[in-house]
């Protein structure tokens, strides 16, 4: 199947601000074509990204994995494997992700009564050209995703929300951290 670029306008000066974003985005080539980032002339430096989610629930589900009763196992232990095998798999899953070196993931889990809740953070760790944003989002999403599927027989109205970055550091564009609070994102 060949790619059809009609519908995206070449850059140029008179384009609009979509044109001009779609131009400067690091994963589109010239013609509008979707591309992998040659980061071959990047230095390797030490990154690192914070990312977090939340996992609602309703109370008695809440109460059920605090106490550790779910006739499954532990529910957290199990969300924490699954993050970190996530977090590994990144490229697999994510088309244009580069396949890095993940050095450290650590994940934390805190619960909250009121509203019942997991808050869960991802802290992903390399050395390497390249960020590893998306490491720590995919382990959040994923752990959250193992927390939602372990549990939905007794309680199919949780939800995954505020799943973003909170902070990267590393590379050319150095440290960045999310301003404000999650709630506002």
């Amino acid at each position: 199947m060949k790619y059809e670029r009609s519908s995206i306008p070449d850059h140029d000066e008179a384009a609009g601000p979509a044109e001009r974003l779609r131009s400067e985005l690091t994963h589109f080539d010239a013609a509008g074509r979707a591309r992998m980032v040659d980061v071959s002339a990047k230095a390797p430096t030490v990154r690192e990204a914070i990312a977090t989610a939340t996992v609602a629930m309703l109370q008695p589900t809440w109460q059920m994995i605090r106490e550790g009763r779910h006739v499954k196992g532990d529910v957290l232990a199990v969300a924490q494997v699954a993050g970190i095998m996530a977090a590994k798999r990144t490229a697999d899953l994510i088309p244009m992700c580069h396949p890095i070196p993940v050095e450290a993931i650590e994940l934390a889990f805190m619960p909250s009564c009121d509203p019942p809740a997991i808050h869960l953070t991802a802290t992903v760790r390399t050395t390497s050209r390249t960020g590893v944003e998306m490491e720590a989002l995919t382990a959040v999403t994923v752990a959250a995703l193992t927390i939602y599927d372990m549990c939905k027989a007794v309680d199919r109205e949780m939800t995954i929300s505020r799943v973003c970055l909170l902070r990267k550091t590393g590379g050319k564009s150095g440290h960045w951290e999310r301003a404000g609070s999650v709630d506002e994102a």
